[in-house]
């Protein structure tokens, strides 16, 4: 399993955010990619995703992927636990209600379950967003700006859940423009 960019470059709107961005990242391995807003942090995100096409270089990847970004991916009309299952269903999770379940509760979101989406607040939208990457089951986690909106709290929380997915062999791609304690990461300065 791994994630590698070679010589990468990306191109929005007719202006270089970035080139040359080349990195490996195998079993435990993450990266932060950091840099001012508009460097192009999200966009490396969606390429690793293959959502967005490099305009110069190559993204090889030979696992499943989850993909968090700023819209939480989640039907606001479906109670949490629903949403939950309906995401892990579509992303044929191994074992879908023990991985859920355990989100749920590292996410500390256990008794939020049966309350719909829409009512959940902006840090518990987030926080269930981070659950369904979790609950997906995907060895390679694509999180953009994924400690928006959490609180000091939360944001332990999700790096106690990192680490965890990186002790079980999962790999982790970060862009972030807050500090996030990941240790050993790769820092990808844009």
């Amino acid at each position: 399993m791994s994630l590698a960019f070679r010589d990468v470059a990306c191109v929005r709107g007719g202006r270089l955010l970035f080139s040359g961005v080349s990195f490996d990242l195998g079993p435990g391995d993450a990266a932060i990619v950091t840099g001012p807003n508009g460097i192009g942090k999200s966009s490396l995100i969606r390429i690793a995703a293959g959502l967005l096409a490099p305009f110069e270089g190559n993204v090889a990847c030979d696992a499943a992927k989850a993909l968090l970004t700023e819209a939480s991916a989640l039907d606001s009309d479906r109670t949490l636990i629903a949403a939950l299952r309906f995401w892990a269903a579509l992303d044929n999770a191994p074992a879908p209600d023990t991985q859920i379940a355990h989100a749920l509760s590292a996410l500390d979101l256990d008794a939020l379950a049966d309350i719909p989406i829409r009512l959940l607040s902006t840090g518990q939208r987030r926080r269930a967003s981070i659950a369904r990457v979790a609950a997906s089951g995907a060895p390679i986690w694509l999180l953009d700006e994924p400690a928006n909106g959490l609180d000091t709290v939360s944001i332990a929380r999700l790096e106690t859940l990192i680490a965890e997915h990186r002790a079980n062999s999962g790999i982790a791609l970060v862009a972030t423009h807050l500090a996030l304690a990941i240790p050993h990461a790769q820092e990808i300065a844009l």
